[in-house]
């Protein structure tokens, strides 16, 4: 039995190395940088847990969100929305042509929700009662309610559309063929449930409108974060899959940089749409309230940067590379359009939170907070990394390939 272990460990885990090989090959700069970010980031983790809120953050009772919600929370949540589009359209919508970037945006969707909650803990007070909600306090008018609740129900469903990889990986074919059958029930409760905390998030701040600034507070903040977490989710997907196919090349068996650039535009008409939409609600909404009148001084310098700088010019830039058949201007329009729904996400949460506020008494995080959200993103990173390396995400498994 010992040895049947040691052999299945040193396959599945190791590739088929042993451990001096395993620990050469992956002693890399890269690898020890990633060491470095998530070694600090237990260091946070440990001395948040040890000394509680107050000296770790900078958080109070003026601002009592910062950045572990604002960007481990609405940032994360919000880029971990590729299951929720390329998942759903694929498994719900069979668009085939693009079944390779279903499991990667799964398990995009699987790693982000589970790391978003394991930060949210380190937020919370009292983190060892984050289970109260499911069974012991039940907070039906509380929106936080309904988003912990979603949380923990997607999760759940984001792990069934993963297990067929997970059992071809084991090679459990009865459980493969079991986990098949649900993956249809099991994206349209998703989308039902995922399009609901993505709005809900935009819902907490609908309670504060004296303290968000007019140029981003909005009765249609629930639909302004679906939209953004629409085509964020789908720029992830573009941005991810270019860097997994340049990074884990050796992983896909004949590779066609031409028909990947094809898809990859196919995702950006997808990506504009979005966009496009999100803008002329923007539009709408500016109108409707008369905005135009807050548009002196930084803040209005601030949200026509974001608006313009990272919504309306990646959407054309998207577009053009559609029409010219030019993948490579739609992969940094999306990257532009990601790094948008991050500042529009910490715009809402910290930046134009209590805009009214002299600038040296507002909320900067402390390095203690920047340090533990810098390592969850590592721990993030590396354990997508170490799950594609081994399982069949990026290729079909041999054995199930004909079923696929």
């Amino acid at each position: 039995m010992a040895g049947n272990n040691n052999s299945w460990f040193k396959e599945k885990i190791l590739m088929g190395r042993t451990w001096g090989e395993f620990i050469r090959d992956n002693i890399t700069i890269g690898n020890f940088i990633a060491l470095l970010f998530i070694l600090w980031g237990i260091y946070c983790m440990v001395y948040r847990i040890i000394a509680g809120m107050g000296p770790t953050t900078n958080l109070s009772d003026d601002y009592p969100w910062g950045l572990w919600i604002g960007f481990d929370i609405l940032v994360g949540i919000a880029l971990a929305a590729p299951g929720l589009t390329v998942g759903t359209a694929v498994h719900l919508f069979g668009l085939e042509e693009y079944h390779d970037f279903a499991r990667p945006a799964v398990l995009s969707s699987l790693v982000g929700y589970i790391f978003a909650v394991f930060a949210l803990l380190f937020d919370l007070g009292r983190y060892y009662r984050i289970f109260y909600l499911l069974g012991y306090s039940w907070g039906f008018t509380s929106i936080l309610f309904l988003i912990g609740w979603h949380f923990f129900l997607y999760i759940n469903i984001s792990i069934i559309e993963f297990a067929p990889v997970v059992c071809e990986w084991l090679d459990w074919p009865r459980a493969r063929k079991f986990f098949n059958k649900l993956t249809i029930w099991a994206t349209i409760f998703g989308v039902i449930i995922a399009g609901g905390h993505q709005s809900a998030l935009g819902g907490l701040f609908l309670v504060m409108p004296e303290k968000l600034h007019p140029l981003w507070y909005s009765a249609f903040l629930p639909p302004f974060f679906l939209l953004s977490a629409i085509f964020g989710g789908i720029c992830m997907v573009i941005f991810e899959s270019t860097i997994t196919h340049r990074a884990l090349r050796h992983l896909i068996p004949h590779h066609d940089p031409e028909d990947f650039d094809r898809k990859i535009i196919g995702l950006g008409k997808a990506a504009a749409s979005a966009m496009y939409i999100y803008l002329i609600l923007k539009l709408l909404d500016f109108a409707h309230y008369h905005k135009w009148i807050y548009l002196k001084g930084f803040y209005g310098f601030w949200y026509l940067f974001e608006l313009i700088g990272f919504v309306l010019i990646p959407a054309l830039m998207i577009t053009s590379g559609v029409r010219m058949r030019r993948a490579i201007w739609v992969k940094i329009g999306a990257v532009l359009a990601i790094l948008g729904v991050i500042l529009n996400r910490l715009n809402v949460c910290i930046i134009a939170f209590k805009w009214y506020v002299p600038f040296s008494q507002k909320y900067y995080p402390a390095w203690t907070e920047v340090g533990l959200s810098a390592g969850v993103v590592a721990m993030l990173i590396v354990t997508y990394r170490f799950i594609v390396n081994r399982m069949p995400v990026l290729f079909e498994h041999p054995k199930y390939k004909s079923e696929h």
